[in-house]
């Protein structure tokens, strides 16, 4: 038998500036959270496709340019539903990210010590 030592993985330190500006910002984390719900609408709506029966007339007129233009229809679509009408996915995750920044990162003005 081996033995194999196991040593944890090595994680680069020196020369890593990590930017955290662009996650204090309210308007970033709103963004990032439709553009979570538009990509989460989005694989929903293909899977709906996926999921329907084919007929012969579909087949007839089924090719891969007017797959192409569904998908990105599909992705217009998914973004204009996520700006216009939520279905409350990306507001969740925003909320849960705000709140979990806010714990990571307490404001020093009048926090309890």
């Amino acid at each position: 038998m081996i033995d194999i030592p196991t040593t944890p993985p090595a994680t680069p330190t020196t020369g890593i500036a990590l930017d955290t500006s662009r996650l204090a910002s309210s308007a970033n984390l709103k963004k990032a959270g439709e553009k979570f719900e538009a990509v989460f609408i989005g694989l929903m709506m293909k899977s709906m496709r996926q999921a329907k029966l084919t007929t012969d007339e579909d087949s007839l007129f089924d090719t891969k340019n007017s797959d192409t233009f569904r998908d990105m229809q599909d992705k217009k679509v998914a973004e204009s539903m996520a700006a216009h009408q939520p279905i409350g996915i990306g507001k969740a995750m925003t909320d849960f990210l705000a709140r979990s920044q806010a714990a990571l990162n307490p404001p020093s003005e009048g926090w309890p010590s």
